[in-house]
């Protein structure tokens, strides 16, 4: 009986710890993922802020050429 008891307890020591290693593993996982979705959102931003500096510096471009007005 006593050799069922510690198998039992070996067992269970054992699945308590491959839980515990996925839980973790999870946790470092669910860490990347948040990581990499705050780097994406930070690209996102800063090419929309380059792209619309672009699009205010060639729309600036195009109305001081527009009303240039040639000399007689």
């Amino acid at each position: 009986m006593a050799t069922n008891s510690k198998e039992a307890r070996d067992r269970a020591e054992a699945s308590f710890t491959s839980k515990e290693q996925r839980a973790r593993d999870g946790a470092k996982a669910m860490a990347e993922y948040e990581a990499a979705a705050v780097a994406l959102r930070k690209k996102t931003a800063r090419l929309k802020a380059l792209r619309l500096a672009k699009e205010a510096a060639e729309l600036e471009a195009q109305v001081k050429t527009e009303h240039v007005f040639p000399e007689t």
